[in-house]
């Protein structure tokens, strides 16, 4: 017995109950497994498009117009969907969305079996699937909320959602480069439409209480108007979600020009661009973890700055490095930079937004996050094709050190406007009970 107990005061002293709380809950279990399988799947699609497009066209215009497709209807719709999410049942929306994307999947399945894909099918299904991720990500986002009972393992519950994510970025690469290489595109569509219908029957198996929604007026616009004045006439979260943006637009396309390091730069083929990518996922994995091993939100504005900064030097050093093994060691520094500062952001967020304006938050989020990185795409590979892939990224990775220079310099205006909200909350002194219920939430004023 005293073994078994030293066994367990081991784990707690490692940390493992703490970062994996948020798995108490049964409903937010389900959600955790279905997503881990679909996520996988989508990762490895993914990758397979542009690898696809790439060797197609040889064209890394080309790469930007299909990110630009995929994304742009995210920016267009997701304030609009934001003031859906709120009026209407966030589970419904979710359950809409996974089985829309799973339809694109398989479509795409079809027509590279069928050997008649072109370009012009690849951006329009990428428009058809932006378009269902407007919806998605501000429903998902907003669904966080539902599954957790006890306000104190939301930020857990948000670094999970991360670290869920980025272990899918790291196997999906992995397992889309073996399979580019031995089968072809095609297959990776084809498990990625498979996966949806896990995460399909997880969430059907969910018992999710009905939310109260508080009547709305009729009109969308007054809606969309109410949100935006909510969202940006507040200090933190305007500076949060614009430092967001600037990082979705100059730095996230990286990830589009990457079978362009990989083939023409390293010399390498799928491989190469797997393992890349993959790097990325460990890093971004690890610093997922980190996060949900915290156990306060205090300290997450340091982090958004510092580490917006380590992603923007990560992003400098990598562009100039023709050597594999170091590619790799940067794509580690440039996924954990980025998945911090994105899931501090995150947290921060969730926790000091009003509920009934939770989904519209969510939705700036996501145009800032998924929204900007069209025109980023578009706009890197249009400059890789005229100044190079290498400076392209120097240019982005320098923008994103600005930012976090602006951020930091206004952080202490950002604590004073938070603090009494924390204090209202029972988040300080850290020693009170917790975050209140979603119902109880603290909001910062409307202007």
């Amino acid at each position: 017995m005293q073994k078994e107990s030293g066994k367990y005061s081991i784990i707690e002293k490692l940390g493992f109950r703490t970062i994996f709380r948020s798995l108490q809950y049964r409903n937010y279990r389900l959600f955790f497994c279905g997503q881990s399988i679909s996520l996988i799947g989508t990762w490895m699609q993914r990758i397979a498009l542009p690898w696809l497009v790439y060797n197609m066209t040889g064209s890394a215009f080309l790469l930007g117009l299909v990110g630009f497709a995929g994304q742009i209807p995210t920016f267009l719709l997701a304030p609009f969907a934001g003031v859906l999410v709120d009026r209407y049942n966030r589970y419904t929306i979710l359950i809409i969305s996974q089985i829309l994307a799973m339809i694109q999947a398989f479509i795409l399945t079809f027509l590279f079996f069928n050997k008649s894909i072109e370009v012009w099918h690849i951006v329009l299904l990428s428009i058809f699937l932006g378009f269902i991720n407007a919806f998605d990500m501000p429903a998902r986002q907003s669904f966080v909320v539902d599954m957790i009972e006890k306000r104190e393992d939301l930020g857990n519950a948000i670094a999970l959602n991360s670290s869920m994510v980025n272990s899918a970025r790291l196997l999906g690469p992995s397992i889309a480069g073996v399979l580019i290489s031995v089968t072809g595109e095609g297959i990776c569509f084809l498990i990625n439409g498979i996966s949806y219908i896990f995460v399909i029957v997880f969430l059907l198996m969910m018992r999710i209480p009905p939310r109260i929604i508080k009547a709305k007026s009729a009109n969308v616009l007054q809606g969309l108007k109410e949100g935006f004045t909510y969202t940006f006439g507040f200090m933190p979260i305007r500076y949060i979600i614009l430092l967001l943006g600037l990082v979705s637009l100059m730095g996230m396309p990286y990830t589009v020009l990457m079978p362009v390091f990989a083939k023409n730069i390293l010399h390498g083929g799928s491989h190469t661009f797997g393992f890349l990518m993959g790097a990325a996922g460990i890093g971004a994995l690890a610093g997922a973890i980190y996060m949900a091993s915290r156990k306060s939100v205090l300290g997450l504005g340091k982090i958004i700055a510092l580490f917006t900064a380590v992603f923007g030097f990560g992003l400098i050093a990598f562009s100039q490095s023709h050597i594999f093994l170091l590619s790799v060691v940067l794509m580690l520094i440039v996924g954990s930079g980025m998945i911090m500062q994105m899931t501090a952001s995150n947290t921060i967020l969730q926790t000091i937004v009003d509920d009934d304006k939770r989904g519209r938050v969510m939705s700036f989020y996501a145009m800032a996050f998924m929204g900007a990185a069209p025109f980023g795409s578009l706009m890197a590979g249009s400059l890789a094709s005229s100044i190079g892939a290498p400076d392209t990224l120097i240019i982005g990775g320098a923008s994103c050190i600005i930012g976090a220079v602006v951020f930091a310099r206004k952080l202490p205006e950002i604590k004073e406007l938070v603090h009494p909200i924390y204090i209202r909350l029972g988040i300080i002194p850290e020693v009170t009970a917790g975050i209140q219920s979603a119902t109880e939430l603290t909001s910062p004023p409307e202007e």
